[in-house]
């Protein structure tokens, strides 16, 4: 297999810096300096790769949301009982860790630009697709098998990952009522009732 291009790993190393910067400061305080400080270069050669913060936080949200599903593939693609994928699905997006909490600051910051620029609406718009699309298949696997309950495996799917981004966003920002605890329990309460009976 051939070693990715020095172009390759430069932009991945901005893009991780871009990631860790948005999740500590926000995206409104992000500077380019700041991101070439983290990834150990100049802002002149983070403007060679971006010509823009834009470009820039476009780019890293994306990175983000592709480190998400690469993260996430063993989950979909090792286990045989839908399940246990889902149950694994949900384990892995617990706000636990610091990669995982990186990765859901981001997700918040990039919610509340979304808010102003139909650019990331779209890709909100594409990155929620893509996961109701994998948990409604693995819904629909289960469903198959006999072991979930019948129903619009779509609706599931939009319940299970709506409970988890809410949760995890209260969770995030310090609930005393909604700890990583409950919010595993909750969620896995919500699995145990789309079991078949």
């Amino acid at each position: 297999m051939p070693r990715p291009s020095v172009e390759f790993e430069r932009r991945e190393q901005i893009l991780r810096a871009a990631c860790g910067v948005i999740a500590e400061v926000g995206l409104r305080s992000m500077r380019i300096s700041d991101v070439a400080r983290r990834a150990g270069m100049s802002s002149g050669t983070v403007h060679y790769y971006f010509a823009s913060k834009r470009e820039v936080v476009h780019a890293a949200f994306e990175y983000n949301f592709q480190r998400s599903i690469d993260r996430r593939r063993p989950i979909f693609e090792g286990e045989d009982d839908p399940r246990a994928r889902l149950l694994a699905f949900v384990r892995s997006y617990l706000p636990v860790g610091e990669e995982t909490v990186r990765a859901w600051r981001v997700w918040m910051e990039l919610w509340s630009e979304a808010l102003r620029e139909p650019e990331l609406q779209d890709l909100n718009e594409r990155v929620y697709g893509e996961w109701r699309r994998i948990v409604a298949a693995v819904i629909r696997d289960g469903q198959t098998l006999g072991l979930l309950r019948e129903g619009d495996a779509v609706e599931y799917a939009n319940r299970l990952i709506g409970m988890i981004d809410g949760l995890a966003i209260q969770v995030l920002v310090g609930s005393r009522s909604m700890t990583v605890e409950r919010m595993s329990a909750v969620c896995e309460g919500f699995l145990a009732e789309l079991e078949q009976k």
